[in-house]
């Protein structure tokens, strides 16, 4: 083993480990591996930031500008009542609903966003109707799933693969040729989610509302009095923040209620704070002298002559800016006018030192404020509503050229006339040029966490291709594996692939797995194709982890699960797919 081949072999390991441990943000990871493999000489500075330009990247970019002109133009949301109306019958049918839909949309655009526009339609229908959240939430991400693997364009793992294999000299995947394949898993999928998910899925109770109404009851008033020795004091520089934590939410001065102010305000004598304390820290916090409960009417009355300031429960999703912040280093009440009083974070909920905890994708929020703010929030991609649906209206302007566009796209590359690539750029360009999607809005459409991660893990593949460590891992399979059948190595390679998953990035597996399982077809001699697919679905057929794939971390915190949720509905399923993929495959991309 040469001296180059120990140093990649290193850095990738030092990067799976990274991954695992989720020590920084999965796009600042990819970065740093591709920086190591830059700075010990293994790739050079083209070679390693070769993946910016690389055509996976770019297709994926043109994909983001093409899904966000569609859902921009409401005609998603235009489906939202009838959604609504159907899945209110029985607990049967709106599964059948929601599952349908989500893979429907997600084999097309990005699903990220079909669950995220889903989310707060599927809670509407769960507090009308009662149906427990957590027995909707998690079928709905794992359609997602199945339906991305339905077409080239599905999930970003798919476009990765296809276009890093050309670099190979395997012909480009078309459109629709692993669709029929893809169907027979969803198929299978769809029984399990239907027949025995529901019988191990969890009864929770609906965590919005529980979260709300417990939030509430650490809400209080108290007063400021004369004789308090705090008086003129800088609100940071008090007991009351200092040292008991209390998140102070408005201040009702002379009459007038203020719901922003800063750190630097000063306490005056006679203010009506307020806060979100636990009931132990108030009694604390009482026995100093100069602070007292206060009735509540002042401050109602005050609330109902200003505009709506109201408690809205929120999630981060996937690519939100906000995610590896905490909410002082984003100073979030001055920055975005709202207030943080709960935080939902793997399954711990917590209503103290808030400013300090950073936040994570998938963390569900409980916000204070104005309608208007919130929705800037949610239209700036940095949060999900979760509380309340409000539907959009329908653009016809904009929806007509949006999916004519999106049908365009599809049909380009599904009759050859152009690679994915130049029929996606065309495609977001055209977005642009009629005026479906305004340039700020389409930069905003592109969620630059998942290029820059794409763009760094890109080079593990390419350091291990030119270091030689594809060709030795697949002789090293071929070595173990060749006595026994082809169909034997593929599902060996699928369940490699479907853990590696579980535990890191998609995109990273995808990466690493596509020259080697190349390499490994070329010293079988046999086709890398079925592979390939392999590869394909086992990076996106992840169910175990709430961590495996964005829209199961979106999902975790408003239905309430706990990570054994997902091992025990996940993992018999994964096994189920397992097992029918290693006979799928093979019939349809023989050897």
């Amino acid at each position: 083993m040469s001296t180059e081949l120990i140093i990649t072999l290193s850095i990738i390991i030092f990067g799976v480990i990274l991954f695992v441990r989720d020590y920084f943000t999965i796009d600042t990871t990819s970065i740093i591996i591709m920086a190591l493999f830059i700075v010990t000489g293994i790739l050079s500075p083209e070679e390693g930031f070769s993946g910016f330009n690389h055509p996976a990247t770019i297709t994926l970019g043109c994909i983001f500008v093409i899904s966000g002109g569609i859902f921009n133009s409401g005609i998603l949301d235009g489906l939202s009542y009838k959604i609504i109306k159907l899945a209110k019958t029985s607990y049967v049918v709106a599964l059948v609903v929601f599952c349908g839909i989500s893979s429907l949309f997600s084999a097309f655009i990005n699903d990220t966003a079909v669950v995220a526009l889903l989310l707060p339609i599927a809670l509407t229908v769960c507090r009308e109707t009662g149906i427990k959240p957590s027995m909707l939430l998690m079928p709905i991400s794992f359609a997602a799933l199945f339906g991305g693997t339905c077409t080239l364009i599905g999930t970003s793992t798919n476009i990765l693969i296809s276009s890093y294999a050309t670099k190979y000299n395997v012909p480009e995947f078309g459109m629709f040729e692993f669709s029929v394949a893809a169907l027979c898993l969803l198929i299978i999928g769809f029984l399990y989610m239907l027949f025995i998910a529901p019988l191990l899925l969890p009864k929770t109770k609906n965590t919005s509302e529980g979260l709300t109404k417990k939030a509430e009851k650490y809400i209080t008033e108290i007063e400021v009095e004369p004789n308090c020795q705090e008086i003129d004091m800088l609100l940071h520089h008090t007991r009351l923040v200092k040292n008991f934590k209390v998140n102070v939410l408005s201040i009702l001065r002379a009459g007038e209620l203020k719901h922003q102010f800063s750190a630097d305000t000063k306490i005056e004598s006679g203010d009506i704070l307020k806060i979100m304390v636990m009931p132990e820290t108030l009694n604390r916090l009482l026995d100093i002298k100069g602070y007292k409960v206060s009735g509540t009417r002042r401050m109602k009355e005050a609330e109902e002559e200003t505009e709506s300031y109201n408690l809205h429960e929120v999630v981060i999703p996937f690519g939100s800016s906000l995610s590896g912040k905490s909410l002082k280093e984003l100073n979030f009440r001055q920055q975005y006018k709202c207030s943080v009083i709960a935080i939902r974070q793997r399954g711990e909920i917590m209503y103290d030192k808030l400013s300090t905890t950073k936040l994570t994708e998938g963390d569900m929020l409980l916000l204070i404020g104005h309608a208007k703010e919130v929705n800037t929030l949610e239209n700036d991609n940095l949060i999900v509503k979760l509380s309340e649906y409000e539907k959009k209206r329908t653009n016809y302007r904009k929806a007509i050229p949006a999916v004519l566009i999106g049908i365009g796209v599809i049909l380009a590359a599904t009759f050859h006339l152009t690679t994915i690539l130049i029929s996606a750029m065309i495609g977001a360009l055209l977005m642009i040029v009629t005026g479906t999607l305004k340039p700020v809005e389409a930069y905003k459409a592109v969620e630059w966490k998942v290029i820059f991660m794409m763009a760094g893990v890109l080079s593990m593949g390419t350091a291990l291709e030119k270091t030689g460590g594809a060709k030795q891992i697949a002789y090293f399979i071929q070595d173990n594996l060749g006595q026994y059948d082809a169909h034997i190595t593929l599902s060996a390679l699928f369940l490699v692939t479907v853990l590696s998953t579980n535990l890191i990035s998609s995109k990273a597996t995808a990466a690493l797995m596509t020259p080697i399982v190349i390499s490994l077809a070329a010293a079988m001699e046999i086709s890398s194709r079925p592979f390939l697919v392999a590869v394909m679905f086992a990076c996106s057929l992840t169910f175990m982890t709430p961590m495996s794939y964005p829209t199961n971390t979106m999902v975790y915190a408003p239905g309430n699960y706990k990570f054994s949720d997902f091992l025990k509905v996940g993992t018999p399923l994964n096994i189920i797919i397992w097992l029918a993929a290693s006979f799928v495959i093979p019939y349809f991309f023989p050897f």
